[in-house]
């Protein structure tokens, strides 16, 4: 009667687990599925922004030149007074900073 019972047991634990494990991998799958589309979606997305901005940048050098290189300014003279009070400085540490 003991190896009946046991049984009956594993009888009953695999017609709950089988259906469970079955639905539990379908839901795998669908999530699986799921990712994998969603991955390729993106995937085409990029592939068509970088399509676009290649155009955009092959556009943009055809009917628009590069401006001309900005012209190169002189550095504005060094303030008198900034130079006389680094002298000072200079001399009441005795040292010269560069």
């Amino acid at each position: 009667m003991r190896i009946l019972w046991t049984l009956f047991k594993v009888i009953l634990g695999l017609a709950i687990a089988i259906p469970v494990g079955i639905m539990v991998l379908a839901l795998t799958g669908a999530v699986v599925g799921t990712l994998l589309a969603i991955a390729f979606l993106a995937l085409r997305l990029a592939i068509v922004g970088f399509v676009g901005y290649g155009i955009f940048r092959l556009a943009k050098h055809l009917f628009f030149p590069a401006p001309a290189a900005p012209r190169m300014h002189e550095l504005p003279a060094v303030d008198p007074y900034y130079q006389a009070a680094i002298r000072e400085l200079d001399a009441e540490l005795g040292t010269r900073s560069s």
